[in-house]
């Protein structure tokens, strides 16, 4: 399987998105936020350089007084005696302490100020930077990372070295710890703690770090644990406002387990260093967590041997479409029932440049329709920024809604616009659906072209790290290769979802991922794709 190289036909036959800023990270504009850094790095430079200048100045007048002064003071009167020294020590006092009173008084730093004043509204504000932080352990979690993975940088396929201080994990697990989200609060202060313990400088203090840990510890059930660490804040802190009365009600607590524990005459739990998977993470509101996390690890593929038998390649002529004869689109099976295929050379660099060109100043918070309402709207399940291009915008996106149209044999006149999404580190899609249920018949009534028939998804970037798309129904898990493209149908031929179909789009561990969409409606392929007899067919 995967034809990669089609050499030849006869080869080929034998082998076969407001504010400037949001809590979504967006490669594109964080790109921007680099060079706005480095701006006011600049500026900052400047500021400093005038700054030493100011002082330098002052240094030559002290040491030229200071001169002066050791002479008139060692003998006044003879001092005074010349005429010209009375005169410049009038002009001195008169005047030239003046100068040097306006010298010190001068402030350099407007120009600095007023410059970061001008960029501040760029910067990123407090909800960003919790986005952020809840992005790092969204990934944690999907990849079974480790706090010290992120600390210490890690991570495969990247290119920098990135490292997180005692402060940087504190204010991580501060952040969990104030969403009562006390299982990453855990592991975020307990590498704070390990950083710290082994020598570390930093600005949060050990009794904080321990004062947050004890308390997120006692939260997640381990009363041991949470008494121990109590224990050392009270002995490094012993006025500590809340430590003294938590570890009385803590040892209570403890004695009692103790005395239930002996009771019951089981063994008491051994003490180990607490690490991922020490505590069980809370339950959400996806049933199939669990499956979608894996399949973004590369874990728990259901591709077997029978299967990959039934995969095949081949040239697609779009049933002999003029535009495709002398050039055939590659196409390669990706999942065989239901059916996904692969395209390759779907898109050149050219084209994708040109689309990311369109669509970078109008990225804006992607949004998904409501079941209910019809209506788009930000979902939390949904972290990428998307723009919307129409046909008539460029020639390029003209000929890619052509090239659309010719492969799949599907109309894209009653299609939606194009789509681009760019997705940066932690940005994801959680597994959905892309056509309407029958629990949300107004899905696209407002558009008036029917249901959501398949979906044309064009990757327009490598991703070094995670960014998957699978499917947790069938197990398939789709990687995303820079100018290809993949394909599949929403509904069977009977209009019926087809509910396998339901996806998701992983969280990028390293790299930027960009894709555009086309979702094909159902309007229109009445000739080009007709009803079939049965439910599923």
């Amino acid at each position: 399987y995967h034809c990669q190289k089609f050499i030849s036909l006869s080869l080929w036959f034998s082998v076969c998105p407001l504010k400037p800023f949001s809590v979504v990270l967006c490669t594109g504009q964080m790109t921007d936020l680099i060079f706005i850094e480095r701006e006011v790095v600049q500026s900052l430079k400047e500021y400093i350089q005038a700054e030493e200048s100011k002082l330098a100045a002052v240094k030559r007048w002290a040491n030229k007084l200071e001169v002066l002064t050791h002479a008139s003071t060692s003998d006044p009167e003879g001092f005074l005696a010349h005429p010209v020294n009375a005169y410049k020590l009038m002009k001195r006092l008169n005047t030239e302490w003046s100068e040097l009173e306006s010298l010190v008084l001068n402030d350099p730093s407007h120009g600095f100020i007023s410059n970061i004043s001008v960029h501040r509204q760029y910067f990123p504000d407090e909800e960003d930077e919790k986005g952020a932080a809840k992005a790092l352990m969204r990934l944690q979690d999907t990849y079974n990372l480790d706090s010290e993975s992120f600390s210490k940088g890690k991570l495969p396929g990247v290119r920098y070295n990135a490292f997180l201080t005692v402060d940087d994990c504190f204010d991580m697990g501060k952040t969990a710890y104030n969403e009562q989200d006390y299982y990453h609060a855990v592991l975020w202060m307990q590498q704070a703690l390990r950083q710290m313990d082994a020598g570390e400088e930093a600005k949060a203090s050990k009794a904080d770090i321990l004062d947050y840990l004890s308390y997120s510890v006692y939260q997640m059930g381990d009363l041991q644990r949470a008494t121990e660490l109590t224990r050392r804040l009270v002995s490094i802190d012993p006025g500590h406002q809340r430590a003294g009365g938590n570890l009385r009600y803590f040892e209570r607590l403890l004695a009692k387990e103790i005395r239930e524990v002996a009771r019951n005459k089981q063994d008491p739990a051994k003490e180990k260093p607490i690490q991922l998977g020490t505590y069980e993470r809370p339950r959400d509101y996806l049933p199939e967590r669990e499956i979608y996390e894996a399949l973004c690890r590369g874990e728990g593929v259901k591709m077997t041997p029978k299967r990959r038998s039934r995969l095949f390649c081949r040239y697609q002529d779009g049933n002999r479409n003029p535009r495709l004869l002398l050039k055939p689109m590659k196409e390669e099976d990706e999942w065989d029932n239901p059916h996904i295929v692969r395209y390759l050379e779907a898109l050149s660099n050219e084209e994708i440049e040109k689309i990311k060109e369109l669509a970078k100043p109008r990225l804006a918070r992607a949004t998904v329709r409501d079941p209910k309402t019809g209506v788009l709207t930000t979902a939390h399940y949904r972290v990428s920024k998307s723009a919307w291009l129409e046909g008539d915008e460029d020639p390029v996106i003209d000929r890619v809604n052509q090239r659309i149209e010719d492969v799949t044999g599907l109309t894209v006149d009653t299609a939606e616009l194009l789509q681009v999404a760019n997705y940066g580190v932690g940005g994801q899609y959680e597994p959905h659906f892309d056509f309407s249920r029958k629990d949300e018949p107004d899905a696209f009534k407002s558009l008036g072209t029917g249901n959501r028939v398949a979906t044309y998804l064009n990757y327009m970037s490598d991703v070094e790290a995670g960014g998957a798309t699978v499917f947790p129904d069938f197990g398939a898990v789709i990687w995303p290769r820079k100018g290809t493209a993949v394909f599949w149908y929403n509904l069977f031929r009977s209009g019926e979802g087809d509910y396998r179909t339901r996806h998701a789009a992983c969280p990028v561990l390293v790299g930027s991922k960009w894709v555009s969409n086309k979702w094909i409606h159902e309007r229109g392929q009445e000739f080009r794709r007709p009803c079939g007899l049965t439910e599923v067919d």
